[in-house]
């Protein structure tokens, strides 16, 4: 398996698997916001189980590399506009007057991807690690069969068939003899036509001969018939 340093130490890396987002939930249930597309920067420490203030230094140190992979920030009527609709307004204490963020900071899926491949302290972010670095190493095992294969017949089939391959081998090399053989049979009949209409030309002629011999022996009858009576 890749190493896990590959990671944390390469951002062409963690580029390479951004859009595997699955894993996170395969790990552990990512709780979304109602809009069902972002995190709150409180949700991503919840689900890696650190400090709010850790995931911070974490933008502070890569915040142009998680803005590529959707972080952003709202104000103003833009977050007004997303409190309305996914967010209670006040973030005081319970009784208190409502008081309204400044600003809001949306991690999307790939984000907190992104995090779970940069957060070194959390023993969830590395769960996520060694899902991603499998399932990487599960894609390019498939790449390098089917490119193994990519001269044989059948290639198409997944690994799990191979079971099936050398019965589909034998029938493929049954059907191209049989093939061979019924164009060989289509020349013989074509052939066997051509000689049966040689042969029915002979017979019509042979007929249309045997047709004058007979007017001939008729006319000889008839004569001879004559004859006799004189």
């Amino acid at each position: 398996m890749l190493p896990e340093s590959s990671l944390l130490e390469s951002r062409t890396m963690r580029e390479s698997l951004s859009a595997r987002t699955e894993v996170l939930d395969k790990v552990k249930v990512l709780e979304v916001l109602p809009d069902g597309l972002h995190v709150t920067t409180d949700g991503v420490a919840d689900y890696f189980k650190v400090t709010r203030q850790a995931v911070e230094n974490l933008v502070v140190r890569h915040r142009e590399e998680l803005e590529s992979n959707g972080l952003h920030v709202l104000r103003g009527s833009d977050l007004r506009e997303f409190e309305t609709f996914n967010l209670n307004v006040s973030n005081g204490a319970p009784g208190s007057y409502p008081q309204r963020r400044r600003r809001l900071t949306l991690w999307p899926r790939r984000a907190v991807l992104n995090v779970a491949m940069l957060l070194r302290d959390s023993e969830v972010a590395r769960r996520v690690r060694t899902y991603l670095l499998d399932a990487e190493e599960t894609h390019r095992a498939r790449e390098r069969y089917g490119r193994e294969r990519a001269s044989e017949p059948w290639e198409w089939y997944e690994p799990g068939f191979d079971d099936l391959r050398p019965l589909l081998v034998r029938t493929h090399r049954m059907v191209s003899a049989i093939n061979v053989e019924l164009c060989a049979v289509r020349t013989d009949v074509r052939r066997l036509d051509e000689r049966m209409d040689r042969f029915e030309t002979r017979m019509d002629r042979l007929e249309t001969r045997m047709t004058g011999v007979e007017t001939r022996v008729d006319g000889l009858a008839a004569h001879i018939r004559r004859g006799g009576r004189r």
